[in-house]
Parts: structure tokens; sequence; C-alpha cells
């Protein structure tokens, strides 16, 4: 309904000691554009010991008691409970409420903006927050699953070995082409890098110690552990994380199951089971893919290739390789299985966790390698 009351009235009579600032009319939403310019054209502050007139027709809101606070200022807006005022006392409460929320908000500083420099520096500590958080939490994951693990050596009623064979399927068996070629072209490429920088050396016939040197100690554990990372600790974690979503692990709480023993524990055990036989496949597969090159560009022939192998390369190296295999398989698997659990229930969390994974579990297997090839150098081994 159209107010009937004229817009809002400002006249400041400066010819009396003090002066006197008369407000009447209409002080609501309707008319808050004329409002608006009224107040504008006093430009200046109205000075300190002006006295407030209030007409008996002002109508006020939360719209025209803005604008009044605005002019008059939260100082003398409180001092109107102290003079006698036509103001009804609703009236004079809501002025004072808009009068000390303004001047709440003018209280209120921006916040400081921050350089460009802090803002990198606090990056970089969220980020090794979360690394630290998430050392912790796999820490607590191995302990936990090794707990379960010893358990369950004790009870064979409770060993999922149909469960244990078919990962071993997925993991080890289904796997063997992808690593059999990749570490073959592998083997490949690094004879023909020996091949070229040795020649110009006279020494083309250490090309076969480099190759079997190579996959003996590094690229064949190495490289098989990477691939698993990608290919089965994504697996483990879309598996678990797409379980998760769907509640199942907790039906299989509800069911008095525990989920370490029923979904960790074959995992584990078939990546412990696979990453040492496909480590194997490779190393013999790399050094396959070094001896062809060899035949086709250095004329040593496959039976010249294995008696240099055999009279250069010691079984310790086979040995320093083989036994990092089941260290990185426990690690690429517990890592899997960890992130599946930490999904939040969306299918964006689910790749979210899938791609955390395999980048978790690549990091770990080179920092592990890169530790183990400290530790055999200072060995002597």
């Amino acid at each position: 309904m159209t107010s009937q009351i004229s817009p809002g009235l400002l006249s400041l009579q400066q010819d009396s000691a003090p002066p006197v600032l008369r407000i009447s009319g209409d002080w609501t939403l309707h008319h808050y554009a004329t409002l608006k310019h009224r107040i504008a054209e006093f430009s200046e502050p109205l000075p300190s010991d002006t006295l407030i007139d209030w007409d008996d027709t002002v109508v006020l809101d939360t719209a025209g008691a803005a604008l009044l606070a605005e002019l008059l200022g939260t100082a003398r807006i409180a001092g109107l409970t102290t003079q006698n005022t036509n103001l009804p006392a609703e009236r004079l409460a809501l002025l004072h409420t808009i009068a000390t929320a303004l001047a709440e908000c003018e209280k209120t500083t921006p916040q400081p903006g921050h350089s460009t420099l802090s803002e990198i520096l606090a990056h970089i500590g969220e980020v090794m927050i979360r690394l630290w958080q998430q050392q912790v939490a796999l820490t607590g994951f191995i302990g936990l699953t090794l707990e379960t693990l010893v358990k369950s050596l004790f009870r064979p009623a409770r060993w999922r070995v149909t469960a244990l064979v078919a990962h071993i399927e997925q993991t080890g068996l289904n796997a063997v082409p992808i690593i059999a070629l990749l570490t073959f072209l592998v083997g490949a490429v690094v004879a023909f890098l020996g091949a070229t920088v040795l020649f110009d050396f006279g020494a083309s016939i250490y090309t076969v110690d480099l190759v079997a040197f190579a996959f003996l100690r590094e690229f064949g554990v190495l490289l098989t552990a990477i691939l698993m990372a990608g290919r089965t600790a994504s697996a483990f974690t879309a598996q678990i994380g797409s379980m998760k979503a769907n509640e199942e692990i907790d039906a299989i709480r509800a069911l008095g199951l525990n989920p370490i023993e029923l979904l960790v524990l074959p995992r584990v055990l078939a990546m412990l089971i696979s990453l040492p036989i496909l480590t194997f496949i490779a190393m013999g597969c790399g050094i396959i893919g070094g001896a062809v090159v060899c035949s086709l560009e250095l004329n040593i022939s496959p039976r010249l290739f294995l008696t240099i192998m055999q009279r250069d390369i010691s079984l310790t190296h086979f040995w320093v390789g083989i036994s990092k295999a089941p260290l990185f398989a426990f690690i690429v698997a517990v890592i899997g299985c960890l992130e599946g659990f930490k999904v939040s229930g969306s299918a964006q969390s689910v790749g979210e966790h899938t791609i955390s994974s395999v980048v978790q579990s690549i990091f770990m297997v080179i920092l592990l390698d890169a530790l183990a090839a400290l530790f055999f150098m200072e060995m002597s081994w």
C-alpha cells in the first residue's frame, strides 16, 4: 500500500543557538531514493551541538533508520534516549539498534591483503602438513594390517583363500604381458644407449654388464613396482572406494566382520606373492631385450652374452634386486587400500583418492629404492 505521508524532510535552522535540525515526513523504503538524495545534500557534517526536533508525523522503518543513523551518527542517536523527543519508544529503539549495528560494522577492519610470497609459503606449509598427516595415517594403517595378519595366521578357518587366488590372478597373471613387453623394450633402449656411449671408448663389450647390472639390481624391480602402483594400487583404491561410497563396508562391519581381514589382507598377500614373480620376469625380459640389441648391433651372440654375464655379474646383484620386491609390494598394496578407505562417498572422491594412491605409491617406491641403494652401497653388496 502506498504511503499517504510526504517523503521525509530535513530542515536545518542555523540562525538559532544552538542549531536545530527538524525531521518530518515518511522515512520508509518507499521513498528511499528521494531520502538518499536529501541526505546527500547535507555534505557538511552537522555541528556537534545540533539539537534534533522530531515532528509528530515521522514514519520510520529500517531503511529510513539506516539513512538517519548515517546522517546523525551513533553518538548523537545514543543521546536521544536521554532527551525528550516526540518519537515513540519503538521507533527510538529501532534507531538505536540500527545505529549500534552500523557502528559495529565500522569497527570491523578488513583483512589485510596477502602478498604472493606469503601465499606461496602458506601453500607450502599446508602441503607439508598434509604430507605429515598422510604419513601418520599410513604408519597407523600398516600397524593395523600387520596386527590383523598376525592374528589371522593362527586361524586357518579365517583365511580367504578364494579371494587370495582371485587377486593373484588379477595382480600377477594378468600383469605379465605388460611387464614383459615394457621391460623388454627398456632393456633394448639401455643396450642401445650403452652401445652408443661405450663405442667411443672401444668398450662396447661392457654393454652386457651394463644391461645385466641395471636390470638385476634396479630396473627390474623398480619398473615392476611402478607399473603395479599405476595398475594395481589404483584398482585397489577404486574397488574399496566404491564399496565405501555404496556403504558396503558399513554393512560388513554391521555383520560383525573385519574389513581389514576381509578386504585388505587378500590384496596385500596377493601383491607379496605376485610382485617378486613379476620382478623375476622383468629381469629376464630386460636382459633378453639387451641381448637382442647386442646380437643385432654389436655382433655379440646370445651364448657370448650369457658367458660374459656369468663371468662378470655375481648372484649378489640378483638377490639385492629381488629382496626389494616384497617391501615395494607391501607398500603399494597398503597405500592402495588405505586410500580406498578414505573415500568420502562421492564419485569425485573416488577419483581423487585413486590419483592420490598412484602418486603416493610411486613416490614411496622411488624413495625406498633410493634408501635401499644407499644402504646396499654402504654394505658393499
